[in-house]
């Protein structure tokens, strides 16, 4: 595996290997890098809920897929406006750029720009898969004990390392995530938030049948 650098960053935007929509602009593409930018929509994370029982504290349980519930609220705000995270609040926003990989030998590892994380956010890194198509979600945490962190659409937020596969996967392979369809593909910003894992996955991990999951999906083929 080995990074592109900006030389073929570029060449690789120009072959139409990897496209952004909109188009890259000239503080983007770093030597060894690409920033993106952060868009408009942001998931707030929610902490309690109104029932028949009154205010309840929200208790969020991803495997339980049989009662979903909306764990974020969607805001969706104009560029010139702000969001200001609180200490310690967690939030996803989506980037502005939407990305295309469309090589069948590249992927991409998204990390946080160092400026961001001097300001006290932190964001997690995450893969971007060969064959990806879609909005790039953002998980962002204030990390500071008191100060409230103010971020504007447009800022760049994150940067994106392309690397070059040691071999090319199939189209049809890039659809797969296991035995499942990828989940996040042709991901937009209204689209971000977490979506639950294979259900006879979740219902085995549920029910504490490790071994039986093991040995009914222990044969990886090649």
């Amino acid at each position: 595996m080995s990074t592109l650098s900006k030389t073929d960053i570029v060449k690789a935007i120009r072959e139409g290997h990897l496209s952004f929509t909109p188009r890259l602009d000239q503080y983007q593409v770093q030597p060894n890098s690409i920033d993106l930018r952060l868009g408009t929509m942001f998931y707030i994370s929610k902490n309690s809920e109104y029932n028949e029982k009154g205010r309840v504290a929200l208790t969020v349980d991803y495997m339980d897929y049989e009662n979903k519930k909306e764990n974020f609220k969607l805001l969706n705000i104009k560029p010139g406006q702000y969001l200001e995270i609180l200490p310690s609040e967690f939030v996803i926003a989506s980037t502005y750029e939407k990305i295309a990989i469309k090589s069948d030998k590249l992927m991409a590892v998204m990390y946080a720009r160092s400026t961001i994380i001097r300001r006290g956010l932190i964001i997690e890194s995450g893969i971007i898969d060969v064959g990806y198509s879609g909005y790039l979600m953002i998980p962002i945490v204030n990390n500071t004990n008191g100060q409230i962190i103010r971020l504007y659409p447009g800022e760049r937020i994150c940067q994106l390392v392309i690397h070059t596969l040691s071999s090319p996967v199939p189209p049809e392979e890039t659809r797969k995530h296991g035995v499942a369809d990828a989940k996040y593909t042709a991901s937009t910003p209204y689209s971000l938030e977490a979506r639950s894992d294979n259900v006879d996955e979740i219902r085995l991990i549920r029910e504490g049948k490790l071994e039986e999951l093991k040995e009914k999906y222990g044969n990886l083929e090649t």
